[in-house]
């Protein structure tokens, strides 16, 4: 059976650091960064993206719609 993984991506213009993602991830795969984008806000960013699951559970919670989860097999 193939296995499973995840590949954040999140749209650092629009996402404004809320930071409830980053505390929702199970697996602590993101982080805030220490730039700023265009508006001033630390944004979220896949920090160990070794290390995500494809559980989409950032995505339900971010307020704001600015991350997607793409769901990958290996092996």
């Amino acid at each position: 059976m193939a296995k499973i993984k995840g590949a954040v991506v999140v749209d650092k213009d629009r996402c404004k650091g809320c930071e409830v993602c980053v505390v929702t991830c199970p697996t602590q795969t993101l982080a805030l960064a220490g730039e700023v984008n265009a508006k001033g806000y630390h944004y979220s960013y896949a920090a160990y993206p070794d290390t995500c699951i494809g559980c989409a559970n950032c995505a339900v919670v971010c307020p704001d719609g600015v991350i997607t989860v793409y769901k990958i097999k290996v092996g």
